[in-house]
């Protein structure tokens, strides 16, 4: 018998029932687990050990299902989190925990974090931070940063003193859906596939360039095991996808070129169990490989073949940005610094690979994955497939980490071929590989940088040109580059300005969004440069950021100019306390130390929320029905940061009823208007405003029912609306109003779009509504002979506005300084070498250290309530911070991210330490 097809029925116990499974020999615990016996919350994010999510308990003990044959649980015990949650008092003191500290943000790593929790307060009730990082060490998380982890199982034994916080605005509430995360019924985009669903699988070239045929498809398509065969030939649309109008052009299918290692061929779908045995080598492709630029400088050699023939010098794009005469102002200057400095490669490494499933029903093609975006997803199926948007259903899941790639189009277009090809339901699941090698990046950037001051530490001017690996395919590019240079001054006064971007075709990955849009990377020539012009001035690094720091009233280098809401300065004073007392320490340590040093380090950072110069609107819509039950359309795609909660707080506020009397309908293309993509940081602050009109505007239908004035207080009980004015109450009684065709007898409908106005030829205009500000200070420690960075801790002043959630702004900070930290010190994709999660490194749960959140309110004139966007703002100084702490402590400045040791060792070499 063929080993694919041997199986075995083996029994033991799960979650305290006897069970039985018929599965094949050496089958994967976690695949019997989850497609065979319906443990869904068993999460699969790699498939090799290595991100933990799968964790169950084996006779008590965590194991890495993934890794254990269904066989080696013949006879034993076995646990996971939807048992444990039941009943074990353990797990149960955990779920309220976890909920009270915020520890479950996107939720996919939460039941292998949980489960390997209860293994260790079985044996330790009362652990210490280290006794968890230990024993959760082997569970990765890319949202949180751990620390509401560690804080959530130290203190987990005092879980049943804890007291649920109220839901007003401003208050640290729960996330309203941290209760199903927490129990493992969270559903993903590998969870929602119906049984017996056929199974898509990829051909994706090995090559980053290469020309190919085809073998004969007729004869492959005929073999049993297989039910169909897409390729460029069955798009029936457009075959290309992408993000930016005049940039559509990435094929769904290659026709007869390839251009990165990974990119899609054909597909091949089958049924589920032969499909798991399909090797995508016996696939009839010839492949003819040619020559590749893996680099800018071999894209811009002259005479380099064109990666795009029309695409001159393999320049995709560019930004540029200028304001008075930055060569004048440096020549004039007393101290100059200039500065070259390189990223590379960032993965985004979320642990959910790209997952879904689509059927067609009633003629309509409905597709259900995780994504970003629903309302791009739909446009491009519909130009991809050559339908009719009206004929598209896009029902998104819960989704497990984005940070912006997932923005793109992943397994959508492969699988609404399929399910209109085959007629029906198919579903797909990417391998961590196919995940890594695909999908897109953060671009690698080369920086040349020149600041120059007065003796007196003032700005005089700054020039900036970057270039960025934007790969293969447009994606974003076009965003990096227009965003970058408006961005690269960083948020200080600088009247004399001249930045310049270009986005860089490669045959590597395309680059796109990813948490920053390509302002990290220059932050950290900027931030840095800054640090060592300081020096050189005799200033200190804090004091001569205050004396630079942009203020309301002052024009940024686009000319724009905000009469209130400037936050830097507000970030950089919330840092001293805290920078007097580090660099005390500092000094103390480093006079006991020889080999080991320890610096300071400070960064600032501002973020435009939106999109550049771009309409950018999101539209929510809210009910009553004749019931009196209060319906809120909320299609803002919650990726982990909140806005499940927080825009529901800000309707709530709104409309002026507490949060319990709303029943929320999430994310589907077919009942909840278009809130745009989660990304930009644009969530809270553009479709929190269009909640906040919903909101009063059905509150003001309300009022005129009841003859009210502004001032009255609405309040539903058991299904009844009451008006009180003053001393006046009124029962309106919504029956007696007529329903429209979604039973609304009272319903409200609102759009808001940022007011932002054109960039000119110099980059001048009106580029964002709002900025977010944020300074971090980092105080790390520098192993002189070994070159390892250890960051000791962290303090980050935040400017968001008005805080609608505190709760969830100190999870977004901790884990966007792990992400930074990852970045600045260990992340580094090189394509064909490190595209899984033991070869590609991020941070665990030892290497972030603890987090101090400063949350400052600076309120701003556009935001909802005074909020402003948060998410990638915080990415933004964590890695210069960090590099100027390694120059606090040695003078030796780094100029690659990410700092890894050889790279460390190499500048302290140079600079004579080793």
């Amino acid at each position: 018998m063929d080993k694919a097809a041997a199986t075995h029925l083996t029994g033991f116990t799960l979650n305290n029932a006897p069970v039985q499974v018929e599965a094949r020999v050496g089958e994967r615990l976690s695949q019997a687990l989850r497609d065979r016996l319906g443990a869904k919350d068993v999460k699969i994010g790699c498939n090799a050990g290595d991100c933990g999510a799968c964790t169950v308990l084996v006779d008590g003990a965590p194991v890495c299902a993934c890794l254990m044959p269904v066989q080696q649980a013949a006879g034993r015990s076995v646990e996971t989190l939807a048992g444990l949650a039941k009943a074990d008092p353990d797990a149960l003191r955990l779920k309220e925990s976890f909920q009270h500290h915020q520890a479950a943000q996107c939720g996919i790593c939460t039941p292998g974090m949980m489960v390997s929790a209860v293994a260790l307060l079985r044996a330790v009730p009362e652990p210490d931070v280290a006794q968890v990082q230990d024993a959760l060490g082997g569970v990765l998380c890319r949202c949180t940063g751990y620390r509401k982890i560690i804080d959530a199982v130290v203190g987990a034994h005092a879980a049943d003193t804890l007291q649920e916080s109220t839901q007003e605005l401003g208050a640290p509430a729960r996330r309203f859906d941290g209760l199903a995360k927490v129990e493992g019924r969270d559903l993903f985009g590998d969870d929602v596939a119906p049984d017996g669903a056929l199974v898509v699988r990829v051909i994706r070239s090995p090559y980053p360039h290469a020309r190919f045929t085809f073998g004969d498809l007729g004869s492959f398509e005929a073999r049993p095991d297989v039910v169909a065969v897409l390729t460029a030939t069955d798009v029936k649309g457009l075959n290309a996808f992408g993000v930016i109008p005049g940039f559509i052009d990435q094929p769904v299918f290659a026709v007869d070129t390839v251009l990165f290692r990974g990119e899609a061929v054909a597909c091949v779908v089958g049924e589920a169990d032969a499909m798991l045995a399909f090797d995508p080598a016996d696939f009839p492709v010839i492949w003819e490989p040619l020559d590749a630029l893996m680099t800018v400088p071999e894209a811009l050699q002259g005479g380099a073949p064109l990666v795009h023939a029309d695409r001159p010098g393999n320049i995709m794009c560019g930004g540029f940005v200028a304001c008075g005469d930055a060569d004048a102002a440096l020549a004039g200057a007393d101290v100059v610094v200039d500065g070259f400095y390189e990223t590379s490669f960032v993965e985004h490494a979320y642990i959910e690979p790209e997952a879904g499933w689509a059927e067609v029903v009633d003629g309509r093609l409905h597709v259900q994955a995780c994504t970003q975006a629903t309302g791009m997803d739909r446009e491009t199926l519909a130009q991809v497939l050559g339908m009719d948007r009206a004929d598209i259903r896009i029902l998104p899941t819960a989704v497990g980490g984005g940070f912006g790639s997932k923005i793109d189009v992943s397994v959508q277009p492969f699988l609404a071929l399929a399910a209109l090809k085959t007629g029906k339901p198919v579903r797909m699941c990417y391998t961590r590989v196919e995940s890594m090698q695909s999908t897109t990046k953060r671009h690698p950037a080369r920086i040349d940088i020149r600041v120059g001051a007065k003796a007196d530490g003032t700005l005089t001017g700054l020039t900036f040109h970057g270039d960025f690996n934007t790969g293969s395919y447009a994606s974003w590019g076009p965003t990096v580059a227009n965003r970058v240079p408006v961005h690269a001054s960083g948020p200080y006064f600088i009247r004399n300005y001249r930045a310049q971007s270009r986005a860089v075709h490669t045959h590597c990955p395309p680059s796109g969004a990813f948490r920053g849009f390509g302002v990290p990377q220059s932050a950290i020539a900027q931030e840095t440069a800054f640090d060592v012009l300081a020096d050189k001035l005799g200033m200190d690094p804090l004091e001569f950021r205050l004396k630079n720091a942009l203020h309301d009233g002052q024009p940024t280098v686009c000319g724009q100019v905000f009469e209130q809401g400037v936050g830097i300065q507000a970030c950089l004073e919330a840092l001293k306390p805290a920078y007097d007392q580090a660099k005390q320490a500092c000094a103390t340590f480093n006079a006991e130390n020889a080999d080991v040093k320890r610096g300071v380090g400070i960064a600032g950072g501002w973020y435009g929320c939106g999109n550049t110069s771009l309409p950018n609107p999101s539209t929510i819509k809210a009910g009553l029905r004749a019931d009196g039950t209060l319906v809120l359309h909320q299609g803002a795609m919650d990726i982990g940061q909140g806005s499940n909660t927080v825009i529901v707080q800000i309707f709530a506020r709104a409309f002026g009823v507490p949060v319990a009397d709303i029943t929320v309908l999430g994310a589907d293309t077919d009942i909840t208007p278009d809130a745009g993509k989660t990304s930009a940081s644009r969530q809270t602050f553009v479709s929190g405003n269009a909640a906040r009109l919903a909101g009063q505007a059905l509150r003001a239908q309300v009022l005129q029912q009841a003859n009210a004035s502004d001032t009255a207080e609405i309040t539903l009980n058991g299904g009844h609306l009451h008006v009180v004015d003053a001393d006046l109450a009124h029962a309106v009684d919504l029956s007696r109003l007529e329903a429209d065709a979604e039973g609304y007898v009272l319903k409200a409908v609102e759009t808001y779009d940022p007011p932002i106005a054109p960039l000119d030829e110099n980059g001048q205009g009106i580029p964002y509504a709002q900025f977010g500000y944020a300074a971090h200070l980092c105080v790390a420690e520098i192993d002189l002979k070994l070159g390892r960075i250890t960051p000791v801790s962290f303090t980050a002043a935040h400017d968001v506005g008005r805080a609608i959630n505190p709760l969830l702004v100190e999870g977004q900070v901790q884990g966007g300084i792990a992400q930074g930290l990852g970045m600045a010190l260990m992340e580094e994709f090189i394509p064909g070498r490190t595209e899984n999660l033991h070869d590609y490194l991020i941070p665990t749960i030892g290497d972030v250290p603890p987090i101090e959140t400063l949350i400052l309110e600076i309120e701003d004139a556009h935001g909802p309530y005074g909020a402003k966007g948060l998410g990638e703002h915080v990415l933004i100084p964590t890695a210069p911070a960090i590099f100027n702490a390694v120059y606090d402590a040695t003078k030796v400045r780094l100029m690659h991210a990410p700092a890894t040791p050889a790279r460390v060792r190499a500048a302290l070499k140079e600079a004579g330490y080793v």
